[in-house]
């Protein structure tokens, strides 16, 4: 197992292993933003970014996809106060961007089982965009029956808890520029 060298952001918190370095990141959302433009070369286009984890991965995804878009967030909850998705899905924000005629992008930092993001898509359909993709940072690939398949990945993930870039544990690593599994 490779040293993790000490890092202030960590505040003490040892770390197994860094997964995905800053440079890594950076390269694959350059990658992605230029596939996105390619997927909508034109029509209007929202990043809808999922809060509070993607908002590293949307701001910097957006800088990199060449042509007009809008961006919105929205903030979801399903978890309630248990540690697994209840499959029930409510708004705790809801985006403002009228949704009607647009391709959606929506924005997510993992997709682990994949239950929140199903009812998401199910629920913004409702307000007739254009066309609905996911797109995510990390893909666990454990999630079984995806109606509404991931279209852009930016990595396969282990199945590890990771931290960084916008990952948090108990609201702390988000800040961190590379992605991390917990010791």
């Amino acid at each position: 197992m490779t040293t993790v060298p000490a890092d202030p952001r960590l505040m003490g918190r040892e770390v197994k292993r860094i997964v995905y370095s800053e440079r890594q990141i950076a390269d694959r959302v350059a990658e992605l933003g230029r596939s996105i433009a390619e997927t909508y070369p034109d029509g209007d286009l929202l990043a809808l970014g999922l809060l509070k984890g993607s908002f590293m991965f949307t701001a910097d995804l957006v800088r990199h996809i060449p042509r007009p878009l809008q961006v919105d967030f929205i903030v979801a909850g399903s978890y309630g106060n248990g540690t697994v998705s209840s499959g029930n899905v409510r708004l705790l924000y809801d985006p403002e961007t009228n949704l009607e005629g647009k391709d959606v992008l929506l924005v997510e930092d993992i997709v682990d089982s994949g239950r929140t993001m199903q009812k998401l898509v199910e629920l913004l359909m409702t307000r007739r965009p254009r066309s609905i993709q996911i797109c995510a940072l990390l893909h666990k690939n454990i999630a079984e029956h995806l109606e509404h398949p991931v279209k852009f990945v930016g990595f396969d993930a282990p199945n590890e808890f990771l931290v960084g870039y916008g990952l948090d544990h108990a609201e702390n690593f988000r800040h961190v520029p590379y992605i991390a599994s917990l010791a």
